[in-house]
């Protein structure tokens, strides 16, 4: 409960945790969004029974999570709209504002986590070389193709690539991941060509004199933004024969991480190059492998 005479000021409080967790704890923007989503549907909530978020009990937020599954929403969301009010009401104790948290006694549900879909490599093969080498704008998409799967980058990093986070001489380059987090990725052979090509002779042509920080522009010389580069991708997954309703925003990296451990990687070198801070978000992935051997096992095995 809300110490004495402190006055409800929801969206205030709601802001200066938002404000906490981008700078005090380094979560990105994204995160941000959808805390904020979360909690301001959780404080509308609570005033609609009369009460304030600072006076909320565990049965007031066990109801809402109750609404949240009424309304069709996945247990994987409300299991992030939980963590928000949780770290919400951790705060305010940091803060000294409440003595418990009504959180305390509210259990996260548990779920079964979706197995991510990968391309096979003979899809990621045609896939890669379905852009035309021929242009500027199909050597640019060439490069990116190969640099994404490559190095298992998130499209929101490839796209923000600046020029000094890529050393082709060394073969590795800079991301930036969630909140920040800086890690070195190896390039590969293949892509560093491809890269090489496309910045020595592609890139110049794009720019027409321009100057730009990023390595992946558009006709305009402006930097790729993630739509741009969905819709390249699309159009490859088109040229190559790719199913549309397989191609997803994530694919290419969970192939990058499928192949790797497929071939024998170590599943804490993936980890590392993927940028994940805990291993049961890469673990994911052996559950992949092992259920592509079974299936293996069972199509060649003459007793599978």
């Amino acid at each position: 409960m809300a110490e004495a005479g402190l006055e409800d000021t929801g969206e205030r409080l709601v802001a200066e945790f938002l404000d906490y967790i981008v700078v005090e704890k380094g979560l990105s923007d994204n995160t941000r969004l959808s805390y904020s989503r979360d909690l301001m549907r959780f404080a509308a909530y609570i005033r609609g029974r009369g009460a304030s978020m600072m006076d909320a009990g565990a049965d007031d937020i066990s109801d809402f999570l109750g609404e949240l599954k009424k309304d069709g929403q996945s247990a994987r969301s409300y299991t992030r709209s939980l963590i928000a009010i949780r770290g919400f009401y951790r705060y305010q104790q940091r803060m000294g504002r409440l003595k418990a948290s009504p959180c305390a006694f509210v259990d996260i549900p548990r779920f079964t986590k979706r197995l991510p879909e990968f391309l096979t490599f003979d899809e990621i093969d045609r896939l890669l070389g379905a852009p035309c080498r021929d242009t500027a704008l199909g050597l640019r998409d060439k490069a990116m193709l190969e640099t994404l799967y490559a190095t298992g980058l998130r499209v929101s990093e490839l796209v923000r690539l600046r020029l000094n986070d890529l050393n082709l001489q060394g073969g590795y380059l800079t991301a930036f991941g969630k909140g920040s987090k800086e890690r070195l990725v190896p390039i590969g052979e293949s892509a560093m060509y491809w890269l090489g090509r496309y910045m020595e002779g592609s890139r110049p042509s794009l720019l027409k004199g321009r100057t730009s920080n990023y390595p992946f522009v558009t006709a305009r010389g402006r930097a790729m933004t993630r739509q741009n580069f969905w819709l390249l991708i699309k159009k490859a997954a088109l040229v190559a024969g790719i199913e549309r309703m397989k191609m997803k925003p994530h694919i290419v990296r969970h192939s990058f991480a499928t192949h790797l451990l497929e071939r024998g990687a170590d599943l804490r070198m993936v980890q590392a190059m993927l940028g994940h801070a805990d291993i049961t978000s890469t673990q994911i992935y052996t559950h992949v492998t092992n259920e592509r051997l079974k299936a293996l096992h069972r199509k060649g095995h003459p007793r599978g």
